[in-house]
């Protein structure tokens, strides 16, 4: 009997050699992230100093202040009209809304006339979607597949791409 209390009192506790063991790994890793983000940190600066260099000269070529972002890629010389964005409430609930900002992509030049009875059969198609048909990721590629196949039949094919640039519901 005193030989089981002997080898008892020998052994540790399961609990003790886990919490050393998650303090050895919280040790390591937490060293590691540091020595990894000293090494990284330096080359993220000379690229951001870089860039921003880079910037300046095209701001300097072309007389003023450089074009920011998407706007400068959705111009009618680039085939893109940016149509207004659409809010109104969806059809059921009544009491919810969406706002959704379309571009069209042209082949060829763009038409303004063209791109307003879209934007109006977009806005009019949403209007009929309930909540639930748009809810997950798959009801929003059924709602895009949708507005795709809209603009294409209304285009006749001169539409060569839609892109969704905001889609908000609340």
């Amino acid at each position: 009997m005193e030989e089981a209390e002997e080898t008892g009192a020998k052994k540790k506790s399961p609990l003790v050699l886990m919490l050393a063991a998650v303090a050895a790994l919280t040790v390591v890793g937490g060293g590691g992230g540091w020595l990894v983000g000293t090494m990284i940190a330096p080359n993220i600066k000379a690229a951001q100093e870089a860039e921003a260099g880079t910037e300046d000269a095209k701001a300097g070529a072309h007389g003023g202040k450089a074009e920011e972002g998407l706007a400068r890629i959705a111009t009618e010389a680039n085939g893109v009209v940016q149509l207004e964005p659409i809010t109104t409430n969806l059809a059921y609930p009544s009491e919810s809304w969406i706002r959704l900002e379309v571009a069209l992509m042209f082949k060829g030049v763009p038409d303004a006339a063209l791109a307003e009875q879209i934007h109006q059969d977009i806005l009019a198609y949403v209007r009929t979607v309930s909540l639930q048909q748009v809810e997950g990721p798959r009801g929003f590629q059924y709602l895009r597949d949708d507005i795709e196949e809209r603009v294409d039949l209304r285009s006749e094919g001169r539409v060569s791409k839609v892109m969704f640039r905001t889609f908000v519901i609340e």
